[in-house]
């Protein structure tokens, strides 16, 4: 596996995705998932296409990563790489995109993950989940370096309130 395709890969399925829910805003903190690059990333999909014309490289059909307890899972991952073909520009999921944790999830219809910045769009029918805590939404952006995030479009949201302190 080139070590660009592996970078791609271990980056993707070490980047946290959701944390705590910021109350009824669309704000939302992003602090949940831990990572650990000490783990190995198990990749399995029906299908790996390499276009080094076009700097792209593609897993179709049943996407799963694996790291310790993160899983994302989508029908699709697109990887394209920087122009000078030393690193990964954006990482494209279609197909239904899930991260998941033992406790939190996030999924939508597609995700953009931008190396550089390290932020993540998710598009289309979103729904992140912490517990018993939902919120819904067209559109999920969120920065990975700050771990803040911000939910658009038609938000909705199910939160159930802790027990208070006596």
């Amino acid at each position: 596996m080139p070590a660009a395709l592996r970078a791609l890969i271990l980056t993707l399925a070490l980047s946290p995705v959701m944390g705590g829910f910021a109350g009824a805003q669309t704000s939302i903190n992003l602090t949940g998932l831990q990572q650990d690059t000490t783990l190995p990333v198990e990749v399995t999909a029906d299908s790996l296409s390499v276009d080094q014309g076009t700097g792209q490289a593609t897993f179709a059909g049943n996407v799963v990563v694996k790291q310790g307890e993160m899983t994302i899972s989508a029908g699709t991952a697109r990887i394209e790489y920087l122009p000078d073909g030393k690193g990964i520009a954006k990482v494209l999921l279609d197909g239904r995109v899930m991260f998941a944790s033992p406790t939190d999830a996030a999924e939508a219809d597609a995700a953009a993950y931008t190396i550089a910045s390290g932020e993540v769009v998710m598009t289309g029918n979103v729904l992140l989940t912490q517990g018993q805590t939902t919120i819904s939404g067209n559109k999920l952006v969120y920065d990975l370096d700050a771990g803040t995030g911000s939910m658009e479009g038609r938000v909705q949201t199910v939160f159930v309130p802790g027990k208070a302190n006596p």
